[in-house]
């Protein structure tokens, strides 16, 4: 597949690097020059300028590209390069940055095919790390909105439970769940919970002690820290 990412920053090097390590063709747009004289030295093909003209994404292939991630560290860049890609039938995905709130997200989340926050990917990956235990956040789908794994434990108290009786708050549901040692698939009904089996749920963060509480009990005090720490904002 063949793809255009703008920016050579910390961001854009790095998924450029990842997708070219996958096989795929990756031209880069960047209009820092020396950004952009690293990554030819890294062996990307660079075009040099700004990343929201259409001439230069023209120049770059994107009427021939599958994908555009438009990952500089300017909104204003970013959601330009995504309008033009779109015109031109490419996927989009724009890089938002902390400092960019709801109603921003809200704002552009429908004129692009996904957002994405690298700092809040990278916050949960080392929250994960360091709290350990058997609620996982996987990633923020919106400011207030998460979707979390739980594993069911011995002191669950839903253990034995069916799906279809398990009855979570309005404002989660279940995503996704997978028998021990199994991969993960669409939940149905008949679906007993038992003790390594895991549950992916998409729920509020206001919420999210009443679904640790249903599904993970008392008992697991680490659970417990994350989701103060989710109550609390972004980590």
């Amino acid at each position: 597949m063949r793809f255009i990412v703008i920016g050579a920053g910390r961001v854009g090097l790095r998924t450029a690097r990842v997708l070219r390590e996958e096989g795929h063709d990756v031209t880069l747009v960047e209009a820092d020059e020396d950004r952009a004289a690293r990554a030819e030295t890294d062996g990307f093909e660079v075009i040099v300028g700004d990343g929201s003209r259409e001439d230069l994404l023209v120049e770059a292939g994107v009427e021939s590209a599958d994908a555009v991630g438009a990952l500089t560290g300017d909104l204003n860049t970013n959601f330009a390069a995504c309008l033009v890609a779109k015109h031109h039938g490419c996927r989009t995905v724009m890089r938002i940055d902390e400092d960019y709130r709801e109603g921003i997200y809200q704002k552009y989340a429908e004129e692009v095919d996904e957002i994405v926050y690298p700092e809040r990917l990278g916050a949960i990956g080392a929250k994960n790390a360091l709290l350990g235990g058997n609620l996982r956040a996987i990633a923020d789908v919106a400011e207030h909105l998460q979707v979390v794994l739980f594993t069911i434990t011995d002191d669950t108290p839903m253990k034995g439970y069916n799906l279809s009786e398990v009855t979570l708050p309005s404002e989660a549901r279940i995503l996704a769940f997978g028998k021990a040692g199994e991969s993960m698939g669409i939940p149905l009904p008949d679906d007993s919970l038992e003790t390594g089996d895991r549950v992916a749920v998409l729920a509020d963060f206001e919420v999210l002690g009443d679904v640790r509480q249903l599904l993970l009990g008392e008992g697991d005090e680490t659970a417990e820290t994350a989701v103060a720490v989710e109550g609390g904002g972004e980590a």
